[in-house]
């Protein structure tokens, strides 16, 4: 299978370089997975498209701050974008201009407490990078790190919690799981009194998950590793709404990598933690999910892929050519599709 199949041109007028206010407004795309029908409807009325019963699985990750600016002794501005911790005071990040990052490179902020240095090469070319600090350092970075936007939003962020799901609880994501970016507090209690299950699990997401396929070939890519939990009282939420009927709805490709990297066979979520590399595309025997709510994504990304796994590749991409002729948004900041 090649990576071209999932290529498609999208007019660049319909990035969203903003969020929607309030969040629920954005649009939402329905799609029937068996028959490809589409329908068009507004977030806000997500309920009256889900049933008493079913259960909607949040990723509760909290993002970090995570895009830093530093100086060298000599002056030279570095960018640092952190991607996961590897130690007590390390952490693995992309350092950008990379040659002037070398290891042994000192590192100075704006705030006196925080000094870093290049500490080792790491993979995919980035660098572990050992801080220094006083005090916490989650504290520093609030004062000083910036929300990882992706690089197709030129405009600046004026409310950094907007990058944030309302119910974000444990930060560790160097990126939003941007499908619950649409929920309000109120519209989850409306959806709780409606008789929808509400679940959670954890995947904190690495920058790999949206990093461009470079490989001709589906099967030859090679996603990075992530940070996932499910504790047993989430678990027992959504074996408890399939047992009874109802329908494991996916809030976001990462909750849906988490329940398919958690399931049995039986498609029963078993409890536990771990990282997780699963790649999912055409040819995937689904086994945890029924639905899925998503944004629209990148061409040629892994994320696509897995969206054209669950509801197959026809489906979506007539779906896509549909958002863009009714000019939806797209990406982090746009409009969302359910599929069912």
């Amino acid at each position: 299978m090649r990576v071209s199949d999932f290529d498609y041109f999208l007019p660049e007028r319909l990035i969203a370089q903003d969020p929607v206010e309030p969040r629920n407004a954005s649009r939402l795309l329905l799609l029937d997975r068996k028959s490809g029908s589409i329908g068009h409807s507004r977030f806000f009325r997500l309920g009256e498209h889900l049933r008493p019963g079913d259960v909607l699985v949040l990723n509760d990750t909290k993002v970090l701050p995570a895009r830093l600016f530093a100086r060298k002794a000599g002056g030279a501005l570095i960018e640092i974008l952190l991607l996961r911790q590897s130690g007590l005071r390390s952490w693995q990040a992309l350092v950008r201009p990379g040659r002037k990052a070398l290891p042994g490179a000192e590192l100075f902020f704006d705030l006196p407490e925080l000094s870093a240095v290049v500490a080792d090469f790491a993979p995919d070319g980035a660098r572990v990078v050992e801080f220094r600090y006083e005090g916490d350092f989650f504290a520093i970075l609030e004062k000083l790190g910036q929300m990882p936007l992706p690089p197709y939003i030129k405009k600046p962020l004026t409310d950094q919690g907007r990058y944030q799901p309302v119910y974000a609880r444990e930060r560790g994501s160097a990126a939003a799981p941007t499908a619950g970016l649409h929920f309000t507090q109120e519209m989850l209690a409306g959806l709780a009194a409606q008789g929808i299950g509400i679940a959670k699990v954890l995947l904190h997401v690495g920058l790999g998950t949206f990093r461009p396929v470079k490989a001709e070939l589906v099967e030859e890519h090679v996603m990075h590793e992530e940070f996932f939990r499910v504790d047993e009282y989430n678990a027992g939420i959504i074996n408890a709404a399939r047992a009874g009927g109802g329908r494991v709805i996916g809030v976001g490709t990462t909750s849906v990598r988490t329940l398919e990297t958690v399931a049995d066979e039986e498609g029963c979520i078993l409890p536990r933690e771990g990282w997780t590399c699963k790649f999912i595309y055409p040819g995937y025997r689904f086994k945890a999910v029924d639905g899925m709510i998503t944004n629209f994504h990148l061409p040629k990304s892994s994320l696509l892929m897995m969206v054209s796994a669950f509801a197959g590749r026809e489906n979506v991409m007539a779906a896509y050519e549909e958002a863009i002729r009714q000019e939806y948004r797209f990406f982090s900041f746009g409009d969302a599709m359910l599929i069912v």
